[in-house]
């Protein structure tokens, strides 16, 4: 049984009133989940809207209890550190994680951002050592893959595209995925919202296919090697 770990975070419901108030971003990744749960419907699931309930931002004090000795930590530390590690055991359980989001003003909601302020700690997603040299920052997780499916109003964002240098919403989550464990990234983007033509229609509709055959590819890949690791230990 495998367990999928899933984050939306754009503060657009899934349904609205106003259907062009729908966040785009929710429902792909609704689509993936849905098509996932289709083939393996006993897998766990947790799921997390931070952009509806957004984790607190770090704090001073939150740092000092950080960097406190866990055996030494007051009370009071130690609550201020429990949505945290809350949070961590979530995506420690994980196997697959799928974070949804918007692109907002070029990069990820301030909600996200705090989602892994909450996540990405030392000691618990990362070591720290400096007999490593420049690199001393090392990832303790391992072994996940990652589904991130965006939503933008512009488009030309991929590698190559007329506007790579200004997204700093996909390589800001390629970074920050290393201290979850993600060995493997899977992206699925949804473009031109803000010129509501068929180019965005068919971009939403392309990822809502991908997202739903991804999916599928995947689920078919966990039961497989699921089977293989069973007939080994026959």
């Amino acid at each position: 049984m495998s367990t999928i770990l899933h984050i939306d975070s754009s503060v657009r419901a899934i349904t609205n009133p106003n259907p062009h108030h729908n966040s785009i971003s929710k429902n792909i990744a609704l689509r993936f989940i849905d098509s996932w749960q289709s083939k393996r419907p006993t897998d766990e699931y947790i799921y997390r809207d931070v952009g509806m309930n957004p984790p607190g931002f770090i704090t001073q004090d939150w740092i000092g209890a950080v960097f406190t000795p866990e055996e030494k930590r007051t009370p009071a530390q130690k609550d201020i550190l429990a949505l945290s590690d809350q949070l961590i055991a979530e995506v420690a359980m994980a196997d697959i994680i799928v974070i949804s989001t918007p692109m907002y003003n070029y990069g990820m909601p301030a909600q996200l951002k705090s989602w892994f302020d909450q996540v990405v700690r030392i000691h618990k997603t990362f070591d720290f050592d400096l007999a490593r040299g420049d690199f001393p920052l090392q990832p303790i997780l391992s072994g996940k893959t990652l589904v991130t499916i965006t939503s933008s109003g512009e488009f030309g964002f991929e590698k190559g595209g007329i506007r790579e240098s200004a997204s700093h919403l996909q390589p800001h989550l390629r970074t920050l995925s290393k201290y979850l464990g993600v060995e493997i990234i899977y992206e699925i983007a949804a473009e031109y919202q803000e010129f509501g033509d068929d180019r965005h229609r068919t971009s939403v509709s392309n990822a809502n296919n991908r997202a739903h055959s991804l999916a599928a590819e995947l689920a078919d890949a966990v039961l497989a090697a699921s089977s293989q690791r069973e007939a080994v230990n026959v």
